[in-house]
């Protein structure tokens, strides 16, 4: 049995020597995997100083971490003094983006990760589940025909909207799969089938509406992070902290799970309902990104497959560094967009696709590409 064959194994590996050439490089191998998440980081930290300096008014490299370490500690100079002026710059205007692409972008790598594992599907991303068409047809439905959840300021209602129906297909795909026993590959059909509908609904009002309506739905649906500002940050970072604190603690499952559904089950997994479960944190996470931020794509899809060069197939390291990878892309991506026609500026969905296609037909063509 399948259980009793990993007893064996851990009990091999108990009786390794720690100064045999096996147990040194285990070792290496996992200070390595450490050393990729660890330059993902440093990369992250490096370019949030360089996109602070970009604007009308020129901020330095190090004087942008020296305004931030002095607001954490002194809190904000008083108005009118002439720090004022670059600290309201960089912690008001700035910052916010960065934040937010720091959380989005670590959030879908790390949907992308759960989604491409629990469906054993390479090409499963958040937004295969239907979660980008629910959210766009309750912005649209908010933007064009003025119908929301709830009363409140524009971006508010606009969010709840993006929110509820980003749920809907989620709900769909699970109610499906409760009622009747189905495979990964049929619950990523399911999700295409409803993403197929919510994208023909969106498309026959947008046909309907007056063309000037458009031009802030356009923008939402192209993925941006300047829509929302601080306000935003306490719910996508806790709702996003929460996601992946639980998408850690299952990451031994989750390899298990990747090993096939016959072998989990003798392992004790209950595959049908892991799934669904995986499948709902993954479709809230997603589900309050996108709402706050619009649609950006690839990030969840190419981001683990990088990563998974670095640091392998296991979750446990593959989940950080994914994490970790997806937040240095997006808030690259976000840089790139707004130096590169400066001053103005690209979307960073536009951004994240033209590095994304290219990308990850790099991975598909490469030799070793079913490392999978």
């Amino acid at each position: 049995m399948v259980r009793d064959a990993v007893k064996r194994y851990r009990r091999n590996l108990e009786n390794v020597p720690e100064d045999s050439p096996e147990f040194n490089e285990y070792h290496r191998a996992i200070v390595l995997k450490w050393v990729f998440i660890c330059a993902c980081i440093t990369v992250m930290i490096i370019v949030m100083g360089v996109a602070i300096t970009i604007g009308d008014t020129p901020i330095g490299f190090f004087e942008t971490y020296e305004i931030i370490f002095n607001h954490l500690l002194h809190g904000a100079p008083p108005e009118g003094s002439p720090e004022f002026l670059k600290d309201y710059l960089v912690i008001n205007i700035r910052m916010p983006r960065i934040v937010i692409g720091m959380i989005v972008g670590s959030a879908l790598a790390a949907c992308g990760v759960v989604m491409q594992n629990a469906l054993k599907n390479p090409l499963a991303d958040p937004y295969t589940t239907g979660v980008s068409s629910g959210a766009v047809f309750g912005v649209t439905i908010s933007s064009l025909l003025g119908v929301t959840i709830v009363s409140d300021v524009y971006y508010i209602s606009t969010f709840v909207n993006a929110f509820v129906f980003s749920l809907v297909p989620v709900l769909i795909i699970l109610l499906i799969s409760k009622l009747r026993s189905v495979s990964p590959v049929t619950m990523i059909m399911a999700g295409i089938s409803v993403m197929y509908v919510f994208n023909a609904m969106s498309t026959v009002l947008k046909l309907m509406a007056d063309p000037n309506d458009l031009a802030d739905l356009y923008k939402w649906s192209v993925g941006s992070l300047t829509f929302v500002g601080w306000g935003a940050v306490p719910l996508m970072l806790s709702t996003t902290a929460v996601g992946l604190a639980i998408m850690m603690v299952l990451t031994k499952r989750l390899n298990i799970l990747a090993t096939g559904d016959e072998n989990a089950t003798a392992m004790g997994v209950n595959v049908d309902s892991m799934r669904r479960f995986l499948l709902l944190i993954v479709a809230m996470v997603a589900a309050v990104n996108v709402g706050f931020v619009g649609l950006i794509g690839f990030v969840g899809l190419v981001a683990p497959h990088i990563a998974r060069i670095f640091v392998g197939a296991d979750n446990r390291y593959l989940l950080p560094a994914s994490a970790a990878f997806g937040a240095a892309l997006l808030i690259a991506a976000d840089l790139i967009g707004r130096t590169i026609i400066y001053p103005s500026i690209l979307q960073v969905g536009v951004i994240t696709a033209f590095m994304g296609g290219p990308m990850f037909l790099w991975l598909l063509l490469r030799k070793n590409s079913n490392m999978w």
